[in-house]
């Protein structure tokens, strides 16, 4: 526990560890014991709690993804940093309410990774699959969730996840035991099925059927994906890259000609849509 960590010992935090920049995570630990402290702390740092910063946390992971994705390193060690920042804060204010603190924190994903590992850190083999390896991690998470208690084949999969991983992860598990199709010509029968469906809301039903329709249809992408072995979530944020880039390239041909999107049409944005695919497929080829 850092010096001065709120509701802890009381006593004020090392100032010479706080201007140390070699000092580590020992550092970090003692500036955001600083940032909650309650009489000498940042007020808005002192109002936050779980739930207020749950949301920070989930936006600075994605941010570490982009970072990835960009390949932009330099910038990919300071998101990391953001991230990390986020542990502690929630750290502090588990320790603040008696919950836990960094070091038990650090102590249970440390055993966890150990126990996970015994072709590692144990006597067992390390000559195995990377298939064997997937289906014995899976054997020690489904020890850890009975031994919490959750006996639910769906039980452990995070309510709090984005949608499209949720649905992803909640298949791969039911799967497991079975329940899944056979194949991915299963689930594209299955698409069409719910695309059908989702016409027919929209001709003949209200705004619920349409999005609950809408849902399901989404729901079996995320399925086909499994099937095909396309995680969809990172699909999906290809996706949205791609689209942003190409139409980055149609504001630019447009600028080039004096003109702004909303002055133009769909014909000639189409057009230049196209032209921006072609580019890009030739300097891919």
């Amino acid at each position: 526990m850092p010096p001065g960590t709120p509701g802890t010992s009381g006593t004020a935090p090392d100032e010479s560890l706080i201007r140390d920049p070699e000092a580590g995570i020992e550092r970090l630990l003692a500036i955001m014991a600083c940032l909650r402290d309650p009489a000498t702390g940042c007020p808005w740092d002192i109002e936050q709690d779980f739930d207020s910063i749950a949301p920070y946390t989930i936006e600075e992971a994605y941010e570490v993804a982009d970072a990835i994705a960009r390949r932009d390193w330099a910038d990919l060690e300071g998101e990391l940093g953001d991230l990390l920042l986020q542990a502690v804060y929630h750290a502090q204010m588990g320790a603040e309410a008696g919950h836990f603190t960094f070091q038990s924190v650090v102590r249970a994903i440390s055993d966890k990774m150990v126990a996970r590992h015994p072709h590692v850190f144990g006597d067992e083999s390390r000559d195995k699959t990377a298939e064997q390896q997937t289906r014995d991690w899976e054997a020690v998470k489904a020890a850890e969730r009975a031994g919490k208690a959750q006996t639910g084949v769906l039980d452990g999969v995070a309510v709090g996840l984005p949608a499209l991983l949720r649905a992803y992860k909640l298949q791969k598990r039911a799967a497991r035991v079975g329940f899944d199709w056979p194949d991915a010509g299963h689930v594209l029968d299955k698409i069409a099925e719910e695309a059908a469906e989702l016409v027919e809301a929209r001709d003949r039903l209200g705004p619920d059927q349409i999005e609950e329709e809408f849902g399901d249809l989404m729901f079996v992408m995320a399925n086909l994906g499994r099937h095909l072995g396309v995680e969809p979530e990172a699909a999906l944020r290809r996706a949205n890259a791609k689209f942003t880039r190409r139409f980055r390239a149609i504001e630019a041909a447009l600028a080039a000609r004096g003109k702004r999107p909303e002055d133009s049409d769909l014909a000639e944005m189409d057009a230049l849509w196209d032209a921006a695919k072609r580019a890009e497929r030739n300097l891919e080829g």
